[in-house]
């Protein structure tokens, strides 16, 4: 049965997430003709904007949970739409209603983890310190400088776990006082609230203020940068303010101190990936640009679509726990542009990148290759 969200519980949510510009557009398609997914098949947000506008959108649709929240359209639209808000505010509704397509499925599962366990594998939380066993990390307790928050990819997925490990050696030898939490770790809660879910939200983002301000925290450093996105700039809405710094960010600043120093060649050829979420959304181009054209021996090269213009690798707004078919994955096309312009290396700053890059490069044709590395996996390499 189709269920049709009624035009006043449409604009009243988009009016309380303040969406109320959606209501400007004047149809011109510019967010169809930027959108990735039009890339690899055919999709409208112009189409769900309009039918959210007189309240027509049938919200188990497949189409409202396309959207990655890359947030390429807004920054492109004429009259200041910010389709994001208008996607999200619907995909509210069909959590209200209970309603999804059968691609979101498995957001259900992963909403019943995040509430049990804290993040979306289903693996218990007493694990999530597992990750720094026999390395040089202790428990976060007040007095330390630096509180370090690896999130749920770095602590529980093996891929992801060497890039915790490779940030906490660095860490380590740049001589910085931080410590973890451990099991009193909570998800930040981004990707599920992009999937319309506010109260788990707000119960996870409840859960790690508390231990931010219990354990008297007042510096995070992350490594995803929807961790950075959140804690920037939706955790102050519960009237909390910490000093939120992304890893790419630091590595500049223990570089440019002097703290670290690269002492071996990295000759190979590599190409910098934007995550969405920590160029688009956060206007961090510039610091892992930085530290890259520190490495000695490293040729740097940039694909052609990079910074305000880098191209999603979809994993945003909860598509990561999505299964998309082969064919309709961004992250296959923006391999391919690195290994056009020649790159050994594909160099990002984000898990969910690296997760879909990984799985693209297993499919990569005609015995091309590509290594796929977080940043700090590359500065721990060469100090």
């Amino acid at each position: 049965m189709e269920i049709v969200a009624p035009i006043k519980e449409i604009t009243d949510l988009i009016k309380v997430n303040g969406g109320t510009s959606f209501q400007f557009c004047y149809q011109c398609g510019i967010c169809d003709v930027v959108c990735p997914w039009n890339r690899v098949t055919s999709f409208s947000m112009r189409k769900i904007v309009r039918q959210a506008t007189f309240g027509l959108t049938a919200i188990e649709q497949e189409d409202i949970w396309r959207c990655t929240t890359c947030g390429t359209c807004p920054q492109r639209c004429p009259r200041g739409v910010n389709q994001i808000e208008a996607g999200v505010s619907l995909r509210k509704i069909a959590t209200e209603y209970g309603v999804f397509p059968d691609s979101v499925a498995p957001i259900v599962t992963v909403s019943g983890s995040l509430m049990a366990e804290g993040n979306p594998f289903d693996i218990e939380r007493g694990k999530r310190a597992d990750w720094a066993q026999g390395l040089p990390v202790k428990t976060f307790a007040e007095g330390t400088e630096i509180l370090y928050f690896p999130g749920c990819y770095l602590s529980y997925d093996p891929r992801l776990k060497k890039v915790a490990a490779a940030t906490a050696h660095i860490l380590d030898k740049a001589g910085v006082d931080f410590g973890i939490l451990g099991p009193e770790e909570s998800c930040c809660g981004e990707s599920i609230r992009k999937t319309g879910n506010e109260s788990l939200f707000k119960h996870l983002a409840k859960q790690n203020i508390k231990a931010f301000i219990d354990r008297g925290v007042k510096k995070i450093l992350v490594s995803s940068p929807h961790c950075y996105h959140t804690f920037k700039n939706e955790y102050p809405e519960f009237n909390v303010n910490f000093e939120i710094v992304h890893i790419s960010q630091f590595l500049r600043d223990l570089m440019n101190d002097g703290r670290i120093a690269p002492v071996r060649e990295y000759e190979k050829k590599i190409t910098y990936h934007d995550p969405c979420y920590l160029g688009r959304h956060n206007g961090i181009f510039d610091a892992p640009r930085d530290v890259l054209k520190q490495v000695p021996g490293a040729e740097l090269t940039e694909m052609a679509e990079n910074r305000e213009n880098s191209f999603c690798c979809g994993g945003g707004g909860g598509r990561i726990w999505m299964e998309t078919p082969k064919g309709e994955r961004f992250s296959d096309l923006r391999l391919k542009q690195a290994v056009d312009v020649g790159a050994e290396v594909l160099v990002t700053a984000c898990p969910y990148c690296i997760t879909n890059f990984t799985d693209s490069s297993l499919s990569l044709e005609n015995g091309r290759s590509i290594e796929i590395k977080d940043i700090t996996e590359v500065i721990q390499e060469v100090i």
